[in-house]
């Protein structure tokens, strides 16, 4: 079993730049954790504050019970993977992953056994003697890895290690990943910018923006609730709908132009604000439903296989939506349609004070 990490109130400055800006957060042992936002977010500078690279102006960094914030990376006992992976061209697989292991003076004969069973682990056995240049990419990532994992970290630390492989490899690393994690038993932690990457992959999420967490939660939670006008509009594909919280019927809802919608979610009415609309909580028909409704013309209809997705122009602005393909039934651009949504889909939260 892994170990946990707690941060406590974590701020780094570069200069007059603050790139973690009060950050608190906690990491159960043997959750594979992923850190996800934009690129300048902060989560790569965080994950070198775990990893002892990066000086804090003020906060802490606990590894289970042990405060490690003002102790050096060899002496924090954790194993980090580059995106480079930043592997020694001029030594064999073996070499490399048994590097950590010869530095910190371990026997020969524990030596060539850990590297053994870590090999075994990631599925390079029998490629020992062979040197970096002569791996694939992904073959490279797991020397990586098994190379990270042979010292018998407390914690793996992951930054980006999927970016440069092709779009179909890293598809099947994601999972020889996760097979790798779940067996070796560490704690881990993985930063990305795919949000593919940390929605299938992670137990848990944190969503970064400008140096801040907006949200902890597993992948279903992030997806479905959304806590900030950030994390709905980076997370996924929304329609993006601003009006009025009102009543209607004696429940909630919301104002946009001359219509009124049902929904849901409502903070208070005649408050300012947004509706999400995931693209697969719409859907398009022919003829008129029940409930929010609104007609429209298709502008494009994209055809995915199973799934359709379809821009409709409406009096209240463009919809995307993405649903079931139904063959000859299907609507084409140009076509008069119907767009609607149940009551409790969606989400409201107040308009963002930048806009």
């Amino acid at each position: 079993m892994g170990i946990s990490l707690v941060l406590e109130n974590v701020e780094v400055s570069y200069g007059a730049t603050t790139a973690l800006r009060a950050l608190s957060l906690a990491v159960k042992p043997g959750e594979f954790f992923c850190l996800l936002g934009p690129s300048g977010c902060g989560k790569s500078t965080l994950l070198n504050v775990v990893a002892g690279f990066m000086p804090l102006r003020g906060g802490r960094v606990l590894l289970g019970d042990e405060d490690v914030t003002r102790l050096p990376p060899q002496k924090r006992r954790v194993g980090m993977v580059f995106q480079s992976y930043a592997l020694y061209p001029h030594l064999t697989v073996e070499q490399n992953v048994g590097y950590g292991l010869k530095v910190q003076g371990r026997p020969v004969d524990e030596l060539t056994k850990r590297v053994a069973e870590m090999l075994a682990l990631v599925r390079l056995g029998g490629k020992e003697r062979r040197y970096p240049r002569q791996l694939s990419g992904g073959e490279q990532q797991r020397v990586a890895i098994a190379r990270a994992l042979a010292i018998e970290p407390r914690m793996l630390l992951l930054d980006e290690p999927l970016s440069n492989l092709d779009a179909k490899l890293r598809d099947e690393m994601r999972t020889e990943l996760k097979r790798i994690q779940r067996a070796a038993g560490v704690t881990t932690v993985f930063v990305t910018h795919d949000q593919a990457e940390a929605l299938g992959m992670g137990d848990r999420v944190a969503v970064m923006n400008a140096g801040r967490v907006e949200q902890v939660g597993t992948p279903r939670d992030i997806y479905r609730m959304p806590r900030t006008p950030f994390v709905a509009s980076f997370i996924g594909r929304s329609n993006v709908l601003r009006g009025t919280a009102t009543s209607l019927s004696g429940s909630t809802g919301i104002a946009i132009g001359e219509r009124t919608f049902a929904a849901s979610l409502a903070t208070g009415e005649n408050e300012q604000v947004a509706m999400f609309l995931r693209p697969e909580e719409l859907w398009v028909a022919r003829e008129r439903r029940d409930g929010n409704c609104i007609s429209g013309t298709v502008i494009d209809a994209v055809y995915g296989g199973s799934l359709i997705t379809y821009r409709v122009r409406t009096e209240i602005g463009d919809l995307e939506i993405c649903q079931f393909g139904h063959g000859d039934a299907a609507a084409h651009a140009g076509d008069a349609v119907f767009v609607g949504w149940a009551a409790d889909a969606g989400y409201l939260m107040p308009v963002p004070t930048d806009g």
